[in-house]
């Protein structure tokens, strides 16, 4: 597993701003609304494992730049959804683009057939992952709080 951040650390290393057309980071929060769409802000930050605060700012980055949109829970007023925009979404595929390339760079050891795999084995890794922080989390918020008197 020791791997998997060094192989990360590669790809960092060669996504500019210039190439992506946006901050790493801000591609990391529009990744996630691409792929869950009016998720709660709530979401983000256990997703993307950041502060609040944090989320918050990248959150407004994206949405001056017309990528996303907030929207009010119309059940919890305090709760947001984030919406991704069509603008949000063709940035996204130009993202996407370049980093077919930067990936291709990174992984030049591997054929074809094996960066699919790879592919497929991260992308069930992650969900599974995923999945299973939620589970937890939802498990830890129905658990009665312990008060000591």
């Amino acid at each position: 597993m020791m791997l998997l951040p060094r192989l990360a650390k590669q790809v960092m290393r060669r996504s500019t701003p210039e190439l992506l057309g946006m901050d790493l980071r801000l591609l990391m929060a529009l990744s996630y609304l691409g792929d869950h769409d009016g998720a709660p802000q709530q979401q983000l930050v256990d997703a993307l494992c950041m502060d609040a605060k944090n989320v918050v700012l990248l959150l407004n980055d994206l949405e001056e730049l017309g990528h996303l949109v907030r929207r009010r829970d119309s059940e919890d007023r305090r709760r947001h959804s984030v919406y991704i925009t069509d603008a949000g979404r063709q940035a996204l595929e130009h993202a996407a683009r370049a980093q077919e390339s930067i990936e291709g760079d990174v992984l030049q050891a591997l054929d074809v057939d094996e960066r699919a795999t790879l592919w497929q084995l991260l992308t069930r890794a992650v969900h599974g992952a995923e999945h299973a922080a939620a589970d937890v989390q939802g498990d830890q918020a129905s658990m009665p709080r312990h008060n000591p008197a």
